[in-house]
């Protein structure tokens, strides 16, 4: 689960990692009046979207005065603000945050990930705050320093001063800048974060240690622990299929191509969309519809491919272990039914009770183009796609 920069801050805030004050705002009015409150000689309007590159794409404005922070939130609010992470299609804006503008002398980037390969939390800085770490990774790799944290011992001290110190840090800043990752990653770690990212971390001009920034992603099977952040789920900011999705607890995800895919189980997924790929063609979305769906389940993600207007084939790739071929197929008829399904529909059946499967395929009355293993499936719904039989 993403959150908003300003509930990035929030949590920050709670656990002593420095940030600007801020105030949100939804309309114009109310921006200019954050700006008076807050008082200072600039404000900085930033527009709330779940995405990175907003100042690239027109979402951060400076304000010099409560007037000019009115102008610039009319011009940013409701604005489909396009950058490198949205797409062509952009997010809409809805909220921007007011930010009192700070005296800057550096900008750094900070960020807190799990290391798979490794199983600890690593720590990642850098030099070159303000861009895409992407980016510094590709050209400039050696000025990314790393630290991992030991699982037993926690962060230690040491690991903020070698970072510090590699940063160029001197002086009470690097004191501060070891206080900052310590908080950040007591963050990280307590909320069940998959990723905490500060970007860009500055310092100021006087010494100090501040997130001009937030980045937090969260681990969605962890959620359950943390009631205030689950609170923090902004439906708006996702995709109208994917937030159906979660109520029935499919795991979904639209890309962009023209093959509907329903799959049980995380890597036969991929697997499948990585051969529709290899023969050609491009996948419409990631669904896995779990080992122990309901019929109920697979009809919800069967309308759930369908409501993609991109769509132009589906298939069904199913390998039945928990999950039972006749329940899959009893629920791909009912859904191609219910809403009187008319693009071509493949489908894959192994496994238990296969037989009885491909029976409730093959008396259902549907056209159904029947696949005996996955790289024929695949060829067979890209066909349908280009409107060539197989």
């Amino acid at each position: 689960m993403k959150i908003h920069e300003y509930q990035g801050k929030e949590l920050f805030r709670k656990y002593g990692v420095p940030v600007p004050r801020g105030i949100l705002a939804t309309t114009p009015a109310e921006a200019e009046q954050a700006a008076r409150q807050l008082n200072t000689k600039v404000v900085v309007v930033k527009a709330q979207i779940h995405a990175g590159g907003r100042g690239k794409g027109g979402g951060v404005k400076l304000a010099r005065s409560p007037e000019e922070a009115r102008k610039l939130a009319s011009e940013i609010l409701g604005m489909q603000l396009r950058t490198h992470q949205t797409g062509p299609a952009g997010q809409k804006v809805r909220k921007v945050y007011i930010e009192e503008g700070l005296d800057i002398a550096r900008e750094l980037y900070l960020g807190m990930t799990l290391d798979r390969a490794l199983s600890r939390v690593s720590i990642m800085a850098s030099s070159e705050g303000g861009v895409e770490i992407e980016e510094v990774a590709a050209k400039h790799p050696e000025r990314i320093h790393v630290e991992s944290v030991d699982p037993g011992a926690g962060f230690c001290d040491f690991q903020g001063r070698k970072l510090a110190f590699a940063l160029g840090l001197t002086g009470p800043t690097v004191g501060r800048f070891v206080a900052f990752c310590r908080a950040l990653e007591r963050c990280y770690v307590e909320t069940d974060a998959s990723l905490a990212e500060v970007n860009p971390l500055v310092v100021l001009k006087d010494g100090g240690v501040v997130a001009l920034d937030s980045k937090m992603n969260f681990d969605d099977n962890a959620l359950y622990r943390h009631a205030d952040v689950a609170a923090y789920r902004d439906v708006d900011e996702e995709d109208p299929r994917e937030a159906k999705a979660k109520e029935f607890d499919l795991a979904y995800i639209a890309l962009d191509g023209n093959i509907g895919c329903m799959v049980n189980g995380a890597g036969l997924a991929m697997a499948t969309m990585d051969t529709i790929k290899l023969v050609g063609g491009a996948p419409a979305n990631f669904l896995d519809v779990g080992g122990g769906a309901t019929r109920e389940k697979v009809t919800a993600a069967f309308k759930l491919i369908l409501d993609d207007p991109g769509v132009k084939a589906v298939l069904v790739n199913i390998f039945g272990g928990i999950m039972k071929c006749d329940v899959i197929a009893d629920g791909v008829v009912a859904a191609a039914r219910e809403v009187q399904l008319r693009v071509p529909l493949v489908v894959r059946l192994e496994g238990t009770n296969v037989e009885k499967g491909k029976e409730i395929l093959r008396t259902s009355g549907l056209a159904i183009t029947p696949a005996d293993n996955l790289r024929q499936a695949a060829e067979r719904a890209v066909a349908a796609v280009r409107g060539v039989k197989s």
